[in-house]
């Protein structure tokens, strides 16, 4: 089956958003001090360049699951495809775990250990292929059911400190433990919620079986219908997301608070505006061909490659920047999660220049991910398959 334009180009499109929270998160002033979500500070830029970000994640792990998919549809039996996605699974732990951790604090002590979207995936991927044999409607509505009700876990009258809660905690909510004095591990991304946007987005595989037209219309009727759902239950203002609207000082502030929802685990709510925004955006590039359109899918058929390589090219500017702006290597804080950034001192670009960071990242990234595409579809090695 050939590549399908659409998920190449929203995969692409979403992960040049990406760059831009990674640009901030690293970079801006205020970063590790203010959160960009937190109304007490923020402004409604700093609050959408944060916001616009939220698609990402999800549409990425929706999509992987979906490829997951297609893959599967390729291959000869349950056998094979289940060996490919247990490989794949681990191989992507183990990346985020050595390559994209230290990419992301430049810490040969590997202090801190955090477990985000790239071990996310993986964990989906084993979980994915003990499931294979699984009818497709069962893995939708078991992925339906993490979605809608993974927030009632935190319901379950258990001891504090109990093997169990502990256990559940681990898997449903973000947090952080000691591992030594001095390493922690960070579970920022719980694979179970995440795991329930994959398993939906491998039965949306089917979808793109579909002609061009039919899957349109679907994607539309779908993507509308989540984000109606979305508005009636966050009027309701009862169940969804952990952190309820409230009026604010003025309209505009009211409308941040009401999309203002939880990404650590992802909300029913936060599915359901971002996986709602995926299925129009598929929906409107199945016909959107053309020169500019085209951009966006240089990154997405080279998913893994361009996240590896942006995060070392975005902190390497990081430690560039840090050492113009007067510091000293001795300075810069790279064991306790900082980035590298002095702790207690004044360090960063403005939010405008965090724009222009982000254009310059991911033009200059263009070319080697052109270079890498051709090398990937003209070579056969076995490790292109896992990269």
């Amino acid at each position: 089956m050939k590549r399908i334009y659409s998920i190449d180009f929203t995969r692409g499109l979403v992960m040049i958003i990406m760059v831009l929270d990674h640009v901030r998160d690293l970079m801006h002033t205020d970063s590790v001090t203010h959160s960009p979500t937190d109304l007490a500070t923020t402004t409604p830029i700093l609050f959408f360049t944060r916001w616009i970000t939220y698609l990402c994640a999800p549409i990425f792990v929706f999509l992987a699951g979906t490829s997951a998919y297609l893959s599967f549809k390729r291959k000869s039996n349950v056998t094979e495809s289940r060996k490919f996605l247990l490989k794949r699974g681990g191989w992507l732990i183990l990346l985020e775990f050595t390559v994209v951790n230290f990419g992301l604090f430049f810490d040969p002590g590997f202090h801190t250990l955090i477990f985000e979207v790239i071990a996310a995936i993986g964990f989906g991927f084993v979980m994915l292929s003990l499931m294979l044999r699984l009818s497709l409607k069962t893995i939708c509505i078991t992925g339906l059911v993490i979605i809608f009700c993974h927030a009632l876990v935190s319901l379950i009258p258990l001891p504090t400190g109990s093997s169990a809660n502990m256990a559940l905690s681990l898997f449903f909510n973000p947090g952080a433990s000691m591992l030594s004095s001095n390493r922690a591990f960070v579970m920022a991304y719980p694979p179970i919620p995440w795991l329930g946007i994959m398993l939906v987005g491998f039965a949306a595989g089917k979808l793109f079986e579909l002609n061009v037209g039919e899957r349109k219309k679907i994607f539309i009727r779908i993507g509308f219908a989540a984000l109606g759902l979305f508005v009636l239950l966050r009027f309701i203002n009862i169940y969804g997301d952990p952190s309820p609207w409230s009026h604010q000082k003025n309209g505009e502030f009211s409308f941040l608070s009401f999309i203002n929802i939880t990404k650590y685990p992802p909300s029913l709510l936060f599915c359901l505006i971002t996986l709602g925004i995926m299925f129009l955006i598929l929906a409107a590039a199945e016909n959107a061909k053309g020169r500019l359109q085209a951009i966006p899918i240089v990154y997405g058929k080279t998913p893994l490659f361009y996240f590896i390589v942006h995060f070392y090219l975005v902190h390497f500017l990081l430690v560039i920047l840090l050492l113009l702006q007067g510091f000293h290597w001795a300075d810069l804080d790279f064991a306790s999660g900082n980035f590298g950034r002095p702790k207690g001192a004044v360090s960063g670009i403005p939010l405008w220049a965090v724009y222009l960071v982000w254009i310059a990242v991911v033009a200059v990234l263009y070319k080697p991910c052109v270079w890498f595409g051709v090398y990937k579809s003209e070579r056969k090695y076995w490790w292109l398959k896992y990269i």
